[in-house]
């Protein structure tokens, strides 16, 4: 038997047939787009739903400049968890940042991948220290607007004087200050060939009352806003001489900057192995790139003009391009300091240095004077 089909139907079975098919693609759609919704949803959303806050613990915020795989930090979020006490969240540089000072990442895209430390929620950024703290207090990553305290540490190598303008850690904490969240930054003073990595839980152990403390005083809204806490934990934690409030000194390690090469390993083992031959291809890469650039312009151009600089009794030179390489390292240096109430002197006492640091906008008194009496002379004399 066969069907005729008048144009433009189609018989009521077919019709039906096609309209379940129509309806479960839809619904497969729809799945895929709640799926792919879902999957696009930025890292913060999925842990955070993931892992329950405990919204009666204060939330306390951890970064530090060695970088998210350095002990100190490892140790501080254990004890910290271990403590029980609060909900603990990590925002830390994925390289070394130490001396990054409080450099920030401006126009270029950060990186941010999730990281696991048992019983915390963690990222690691591709930024410094002052980065990490933004995002973290931004309120792009975490699903909490405000944490209770920002620490930063524990640094791996004292942090007094003037270190703190170069020390990530120290800047880790002072961009909480600037958002307007208190915070403490936390050091080590540690000791090539006598310190060793177990002093980092001692000196968790040391500051953990500190961090209560803390804690507690700015639930109490009795906290002081207007600064943060340099805290500098001597090289034996265990047998520290107690907590002693300091002021920042002027010492600082000596600059030491030398000169290296680029094809042979430098005096002094300033350069490891991977970097000195790192740069050796570098050095040859443009050696060769220059040579076939010049061979080109040769060929498009039988005379080349050459910028030459005459001088006095001498035939013109060619002028080259001179590229030179150094390294810096910091030099310890015995400071002949002996007030008592400096934080390096306290440090190596054996007293955990407390220095208050407040934010170069708080100016003292006398400073101000002294600016505006300078000022005023200045002003007088260029008239």
């Amino acid at each position: 038997m066969t069907t005729s089909l008048k144009k433009g139907y189609l018989p009521p079975g077919l019709v039906s047939n096609l309209q379940d098919v129509l309806a479960s693609r839809k619904a497969g759609s729809n799945g895929e787009e709640q799926s792919k919704s879902e999957e696009s949803e930025g890292p913060s959303s999925s842990v955070e739903a993931s892992s329950e806050i405990d919204s009666s613990k204060p939330v306390v915020l951890v970064t530090n400049g060695d970088g998210i795989e350095a002990p100190g930090l490892t140790v501080l979020v254990e004890g910290l968890v271990r403590d029980g006490r609060f909900n603990v969240h990590v925002c830390a540089p994925q390289l070394d940042k130490s001396v990054s000072g409080h450099s920030v990442t401006l126009g270029e895209t950060l990186a941010v991948s999730t990281a696991e430390i048992n019983g915390a929620t963690a990222y690691e950024v591709s930024g410094t220290p002052a980065d990490c703290v933004s995002l973290a207090l931004s309120g792009a990553l975490f699903s909490w607007s405000k944490p209770s305290l920002v620490i930063s540490g524990i640094n791996k190598g004292s942090s007094c004087g003037q270190h703190i303008f170069y020390s990530g850690a120290v800047a880790g904490a002072r961009e909480a200050l600037i958002c307007g969240v208190p915070s403490l930054s936390i050091s080590l003073n540690w000791k090539k060939d006598e310190s060793r990595e177990s002093d980092f839980k001692d000196a968790v152990d040391v500051c953990l009352p500190l961090i209560h403390a803390a804690i507690r005083d700015i639930e109490e809204d009795v906290f002081p806003r207007n600064f943060s806490l340099n805290i500098e934990v001597p090289t034996s934690p265990s047998t520290n001489k107690g907590f002693k409030i300091t002021r920042c000194s002027l010492w600082r390690c000596v600059p030491s900057w030398q000169a290296v090469s680029a094809n042979r390993h430098p005096a002094g083992h300033f350069m490891s192995k991977q970097q000195s031959l790192g740069i050796q291809l570098a050095q040859l890469s443009r050696d060769a790139s220059a040579a076939g650039a010049a061979r080109r312009l040769q060929t498009q151009r039988k005379s080349v003009e050459i910028e030459t600089v005459a001088v006095a009794g001498r035939p013109d030179v060619q002028r080259e391009t001179v590229k030179k390489f150094f390294r810096l390292e910091f030099l310890e240096k015995e400071q002949e300091a002996t007030d008592e109430e400096l934080d390096f002197r306290a440090l190596e006492n054996g007293f955990v240095a407390v220095t208050p640091l407040c934010l170069p906008l708080h100016v003292e008194s006398e400073m101000h004077g002294a600016a505006s009496e300078w000022l005023a002379a200045a002003i007088t004399g260029d008239e």
